[in-house]
Order: C-alpha cells, then sequence, then structure tokens
C-alpha cells in the first residue's frame, strides 16, 4: 500500500470513528465520512464494501481479543483437576478480567463502539457472549463440585442470568465512564472479591 493509500486509510477510520460515536451504527452516515474524510465514495468503496466492513475493521480485532481471552481462561480453569478447582477460582478469573481490563483501557475508543454504538452490527452481542460462556463455565462448576461430595443447593436459571449479566455489566461500566485506571483497577478488585463471595455464599461453599 502506497503512503496516499496510507494516509486515506487513515482519514477514513478517524472520520468513522467519529461519525460511530456521536451517531452509533444505525445513525451514522457514510455520505457524512466520506466527507469528513475528504475522499471520494469511489476511494471509500477501494477498501470497504459497506458500513459493516467499516466497522467491523475498527472493532473486529478487539471484539475477538476479549472473546478469546475469556474463554481462554474458562478453559484454563477446567484444565485443572477437580479436587484444585475450588481454591483457584477467584484467582483464574480474576486475572482474566484484569488482563481484559487493561487491554479495554489500551483500546478504549474501540471498546465504547463495541459497548456503546454497535446496535445493528454482530458486535452489540458482546455481553450476551460472556453471558453464554460463564453460565456453561458456571454449570460445569457446579457438576464439579457435586463430584467432589460438595454440591450446591439448587440455583434458579432466572436469578443466576440476572447476576452473571450484572457482573459483566458493571465490568464494562468502568470502560464506558472512562474510569481513570487505577480507580478501575482497585474497583475491579473489589467488584471480583463482592462476586466471588456472593457465588461462593449462594454455592453453599
Amino acid at each position: 500500500m502506497s503512503a496516499i493509500e496510507q494516509t486515506t486509510l487513515r482519514l477514513i477510520l478517524s472520520a468513522a470513528k467519529q461519525e460511530f460515536l456521536q451517531k452509533g451504527f444505525r445513525s451514522a452516515s457514510l455520505r457524512n465520512i466520506v466527507k469528513t474524510a475528504g475522499v471520494t465514495t469511489g476511494a471509500f468503496y477501494g477498501y470497504y464494501k459497506c458500513k459493516e466492513d467499516l466497522f467491523e475493521a475498527l472493532v473486529g480485532e478487539h471484539y475477538d481479543f476479549l472473546l478469546n481471552c475469556f474463554c481462554n481462561a474458562q478453559k484454563e480453569f477446567a484444565d485443572i483437576p477437580p479436587e484444585k478447582q475450588p481454591d483457584n477460582l477467584a484467582s483464574v478469573s480474576g486475572g482474566c478480567m484484569y488482563e481484559m481490563l487493561l487491554y479495554a483501557y489500551e483500546h478504549l475508543t474501540e471498546f465504547k463502539l463495541i459497548l456503546c454504538c454497535s446496535e445493528g452490527t454482530r458486535f452489540s452481542d458482546l455481553i450476551d457472549k460472556m453471558v453464554e460462556i460463564e453460565t456453561k463455565g458456571t454449570h460445569d462448576y457446579l457438576e464439579v463440585l457435586k463430584k467432589l461430595g460438595r454440591p450446591s443447593p439448587p440455583i434458579d436459571e432466572r436469578l443466576e442470568h440476572i447476576l452473571i449479566t450484572g457482573m459483566f455489566n458493571t465490568f464494562f461500566e468502568l470502560i464506558i465512564h472512562e474510569m481513570p485506571l487505577e480507580e478501575a483497577k482497585h474497583y475491579l478488585q473489589e467488584m471480583r472479591e463482592f462476586y466471588t463471595a456472593g457465588w461462593m455464599k449462594i454455592m453453599g461453599q
């Protein structure tokens, strides 16, 4: 890619970020993006097929990183011998959340696009996806407790969904409101302690 092409691409992406942040994906106008970037519509289509492709270019890599990070943490925990899982519950999950927080703060604009401006794209389901993954992990852990002779009392599925969704909404609030990173780290630690203690209580552990 030539220097001119790289400059054009940067202008398009910069204008797109501005437009999407202000109006969200649904209301964002390709015409405004092209105008702000100072390029022709033809030049735009030399890089992207449509508005969806443009949004994908801005956030796709970061969306995938967060989901992969979370899935890998779930796998790492599942691979721990069952008898050692209870002692590692907080550390593995907490380490993953900390890593995700740091990554999100390194790409704050992109995550604000995902969390606040992505309605109408595949990226709007980030929290739902993470809730689904966490719910499966929770069920797997309940089976481990049962095999260890430490079964949990029945947990209502609706309450489970509310609590898990609330946990992720709490986490992403740190990012949406751009809380200073050091404060966000502190609040994340307190949040993890709160939810871990609550789950242990509900699980009768």
